[in-house]
């Protein structure tokens, strides 16, 4: 699976998300590759009704729907067509606790919860909430030009490890630097599932052909 995280970069956002979430739907269908999308929460709506795919909120808070001006329970995000969500980004991050109320809450729900880690030692603490993906990505790798598949492939064996351990139906996604096809394939050799990406897409001259080369490592 490809999951393309969009952030908050400006040419991502409203229309700009639609465009480039039509263009990840067709390429993912023409590679036969489960593929999800992850706009900013404003557009969230927007996306989930313009596309077939599934479409993540960005971040999830805990807690249930009521008076909590300027937060996102997972109601809110089922209410928006939402399929489900990351959570604990390293960009957004929550604490372990919270982690878990959050993963149980959107499981509860129906949706999925993709829960970012930065190594195999959080991964196996949350995999004991059994969410759907875990996601590991090494903060310092993160939007730079290293791939953690080829930079420390050890934390993604690590994790497989680790989470299967735990949470045999959980599965392990990877990011942090993966920008080409051989970086894919050699997550995937190493256990994961499949990847998560921002700025290799998001950052690129041309989306539509970053979506495509990303593709091609499956």
């Amino acid at each position: 699976m490809l999951v393309l995280n969009l952030k908050a970069y400006p040419a991502c956002l409203g229309p700009g998300a639609i465009t480039l979430g039509k263009h990840l739907e067709r390429l993912g269908r023409s590679a036969g590759v489960p593929v999800a999308i992850a706009p900013a929460m404003a557009d969230l709506g927007a996306v989930a009704s313009a596309l077939r795919i599934p479409v993540l909120a960005q971040h999830t808070d805990p807690g249930e729907a009521g008076p909590r001006t300027g937060f996102v329970p997972a109601e809110a995000v089922r209410a928006a067509g939402g399929r489900g969500s990351l959570v604990n980004h390293s960009e957004h991050p929550l604490p372990p606790s919270q982690v878990s109320d959050v993963a149980e809450r959107l499981s509860a729900l129906g949706l999925v919860a993709v829960v970012c880690v930065p190594d195999a030692v959080l991964a196996r603490r949350l995999a004991a909430a059994r969410p759907a993906y875990l996601a590991v990505e090494p903060p310092d790798l993160i939007g730079g030009d290293r791939a953690v598949s080829t930079a420390r492939p050890e934390v993604i064996s690590e994790t497989v490890e680790a989470v299967r351990a735990v949470s045999p139906t959980s599965r392990v996604l990877c990011g942090a630097g993966v920008h080409d096809r051989r970086d894919v394939a050699r997550a995937l050799e190493l256990g994961s599932q499949g990847i998560l990406v921002a700025s290799a897409v998001t950052r690129a001259r041309d989306p539509q052909e970053a979506i495509g080369e990303l593709l091609a490592g499956f």
